[in-house]
């Protein structure tokens, strides 16, 4: 069965078109209430509750206030939390023992898109299966408990300095980041408040991009999305590094004090190559965009390697599957299971910090052995419902580009789970072969979508 609504990160799209209305969300919001708390085991006279927090656009307050009215006629509680990274909602759905966690972010999309995605009580992405069983109440009436059973709504004023210590205490207490200048990107963000905290509080001498959202210029060239501000930030200042998070904080880029760009794989095997150092990693999972270079430099280390489908929720799947600790994507989603139950962009940053700090290194000697292929990935704008795979021209491309690079590179084409786009990626060791088919696969799939 299909997904209607839920793509790859939750429910996302333009606001005032469907299905980010204020309806749709209204009707979210009791659908999600009734399905989650039935599949908690409550003790009689337990209220069930959730918390909801957002990022920083305009058009959160709109939404929140939707499915705040949708939770309480399904009779769910709700703690309001404000703008808090995605992880930060996911942390404090577990540490409060609350039913849902509900997150309203498009994350690294403009401010005009948003998105509702939720957590589990355990803290941890919804499975398919649940999200389905959402979808199919969205189609039925929606109903409203008796006013004796209605919810309730209240904020929680030490949501943010709760998430600090947390985040902080993810970090060896025996060491700290004294004499250490760090540029941070916060992407006019969701971590604009506490990200800063963090960093701080551990020593580390600040220099702040992307801090002053006015709710419509969140990853407006700024953010992991945008690294050209980073580096400007870290070049301009002299900083030993810089740290660039997305609009909702589960992502991270980093820059090292050259402005070479760190994305997701070098910065997961940073984190690898400490833990194998310290005896504590059993296996790394990627997805199908992971580099090449990445994969073998993950198996000199000794350590095994497996691909789950893109999308953080599936690579924590196939994590848990296999009992390893570590995994990410190379669009700077990163989880560390012994820090978090998902991914998290300062946490992320601070496990690659101590690991320069252990090995007394700089970000560009602990990659120093991690060679990459060369990738090149082009978006393609397609209609919605275009159905590519049944493309035989798009067929006939992708095995002639695949015949080309033979037992060298691969071909992997995919849709975008949260915009209308075809990614289009190539990877080999002849970057200038990689860079020709995949623009000329490109021009094959904008041929046949119009």
């Amino acid at each position: 069965m299909s997904r209607k609504y839920f793509g790859t990160d939750g429910v996302r799209g333009c606001v005032g078109e469907a299905p980010i209305t204020p309806d749709f969300c209204l009707r979210l919001g009791y659908a999600a209430g009734k399905t989650l708390v039935a599949r908690e085991h409550l003790r009689p006279g337990d209220r069930p509750a959730v918390i909801i927090g957002k990022d920083t656009r305009i058009s959160g307050y709109m939404l929140e206030s939707a499915l705040e009215a949708g939770f309480a006629a399904a009779g769910v509680d709700v703690f309001l939390a404000g703008p808090l990274p995605t992880p930060a909602i996911a942390y404090l759905t577990r540490a409060l023992r609350l039913q849902a966690g509900v997150v309203i972010s498009a994350s690294h999309n403009p401010f005009e898109d948003n998105g509702i995605k939720f957590f589990s009580a355990a803290g941890t992405k919804l499975p398919d299966s649940v999200e389905l069983e959402i979808e199919a109440r969205l189609d039925e009436p929606m109903g409203c408990e008796p006013s004796a059973r209605l919810g309730k709504a209240q904020r929680i004023d030490d949501a943010r300095g709760r998430y600090v210590e947390f985040c902080k205490n993810t970090f060896p207490n025996e060491l700290d980041l004294r004499g250490m200048k760090i540029a941070l990107d916060c992407a006019h963000g969701a971590a604009y408040t506490v990200a800063p905290k963090v960093f701080h509080e551990l020593g580390a001498e600040l220099v702040l991009v992307g801090v002053e959202p006015n709710g419509m210029n969140i990853n407006d060239k700024v953010g992991a999305t945008s690294p050209q501000s980073i580096r400007d930030a870290v070049l301009s200042s002299g900083a030993d590094l810089g740290i660039a998070l997305d609009g909702d904080g589960d992502r991270i880029i980093m820059v090292d004090g050259k402005g070479g760009v760190y994305d997701g794989d070098k910065l997961l095997y940073v984190i690898a190559k400490a833990a194998v150092a310290a005896g504590g990693a059993n296996g790394v999972v990627g997805t199908l965009m992971s580099n090449l270079g990445f994969e073998h430099a993950v198996g000199r280390l000794g350590l095994p390697f497996a691909r789950a489908k893109v999308g953080d929720r599936y690579v924590l799947e196939l994590m848990h599957a296999n009992g390893w600790k570590l995994g990410g994507e190379n669009s700077g989603h990163i989880i560390c299971l012994d820090r978090h139950t998902t991914g998290d962009g300062i946490i992320a940053g601070l496990q690659v910090l101590a690991a320069l700090r252990q090995q007394n290194a700089r970000l560009e000697d602990m990659c120093a052995d991690l060679t990459f292929y060369p990738q090149k990935l082009v978006n393609v704008p397609i209609k919605p419902g275009f159905a590519w795979a049944d493309s035989e021209a798009i067929a006939a491309a992708v095995t002639a580009a695949t015949a080309e690079l033979a037992d060298k590179g691969r071909v992997l084409l995919r849709p975008s789970g949260t915009e209308p786009l075809l990614r289009v990626m190539v990877e080999g060791d002849d970057g200038a072969m990689v860079d020709r088919l995949a623009h000329g696969l490109a021009e094959v799939v904008r041929a046949a979508a119009n």
